[in-house]
């Protein structure tokens, strides 16, 4: 170990100093507590999600789900360099895409269903168009966006055209699709590995979670940073932003989720799992935004009412950490991901 440095405690202390203060600073501004306010309403009925497809095909860990803006269509990407384009209501694979790279980490479909993109280890982010073939008979890649210095951990389609990423390096960079150029990007966008991101419902602005414990609003067309959170104790690894537009949630390594409020510019609720032994990967939120659902490290996908901060029960099924979660754009259904190799569709 390197000597500590007493400059270097004393910088961390102040900074600790000033966030606390902050974070008082927002607690003496709280007039109630979101519990207080919904203690009025009528608790929620129990959240009854069973496996309605079992999505078997990869032969190694599965990283990353997505779903299409069709409610149907689900894109996975896998340690086995496969990406399959999954029919969720058949349980059949449509395409499957092989990769030139096998570390995926991240996968994102296109709203349109046109196309998917994908990312991970190999520093780069490659984009397939679904509806054209390559002499193989496989998906045709149409991109492949270089420029990173570290991982690929996030991306997500603006339109057809836009896409944004975040990544390892720090950085968040906008693309335009159809020239293959960079249009806009943000050196240090955070202190550490950006980790997930996630789009606002009117597309204006975005949130991204990152590896310094802090969450950030993007706006989307000068892509600046509006505002930031504290709270985390640890990683951030998911965002999800409510269909309200007005908050957002996360879920961490901290082995909590949480519920920020954008125009009170705080945290308004904390969601802890009954067993609190293990963090979590991924969040996702109902279409009413009533319901908060994280996967966890304990294999399971949790669900808690986000109005009276009750825990509502657990999805059970994988055998293996959940990996990643998407809610369908109806809400309707829920994508899950694990390293047991397999793809869940809960309805």
């Amino acid at each position: 170990m390197p000597p500590k440095d007493p400059e270097l405690i004393a910088l961390r202390k102040e900074l600790e100093d000033l966030i606390a203060k902050c974070q008082q600073d927002q607690k003496s501004k709280q007039d109630k507590t979101i519990e207080e306010i919904s203690n009025e309403m009528a608790d929620v009925p129990r959240c009854k999600l069973v496996t309605k497809k079992l999505l078997k095909g990869h032969i190694n860990k599965v990283n990353s789900v997505h779903y299409s803006g069709d409610n149907r269509h689900a894109v996975s990407g896998s340690l086995d360099g496969k990406l399959i384009i999954w029919d969720t209501w058949t349980g059949n694979k449509v395409q499957v895409i092989p990769l030139r790279s096998a570390w995926v980490m991240s996968v994102a479909f296109a709203p349109t269903g046109n196309y998917v993109a994908c990312g991970g280890m190999d520093n780069m982010c490659t984009v397939y168009d679904l509806n054209n073939r390559d002499s193989n008979g496989a998906a045709k890649m149409v991109r492949e966006l270089l420029g990173y210095e570290g991982f690929l951990s996030s991306c997500r389609f603006v339109d057809d055209k836009t896409l944004i990423t975040g990544s390892g390096d720090m950085k968040i960079c906008m693309w335009d699709l159809e020239a293959g150029k960079k249009t806009n990007e943000v050196e240090s966008a955070h202190c550490g590995d950006v980790v997930s991101l996630s789009l606002a419902p009117d597309q204006s602005t975005f949130v991204t979670g990152s590896v310094d414990k802090t969450c950030k609003i993007w706006d989307l067309r000068e892509l600046k940073s509006k505002q930031m959170f504290f709270g985390h104790e640890a990683d951030v690894n998911s965002v999800c932003f409510h269909n309200s537009g007005y908050g957002f949630a996360t879920a961490s390594e901290d082995k909590s989720a949480r519920l920020y409020d954008i125009r009170s510019d705080q945290q308004i609720a904390m969601y802890k799992p009954p067993n609190t032994t293990s963090g979590f990967t991924s969040c996702g939120l109902s279409s009413s935004g009533r319901f908060l659902l994280a996967g966890s490290d304990d294999n399971s996908v949790h669900v808690w009412d986000t109005m009276k901060v009750q825990h509502n029960g657990t999805l059970n099924g994988h055998e293996n950490r959940v990996t990643s979660l998407s809610v369908s754009p109806s809400g309707m259904s829920v994508v899950t991901s694990s390293w047991d190799m397999n793809v869940r569709v809960w309805v």
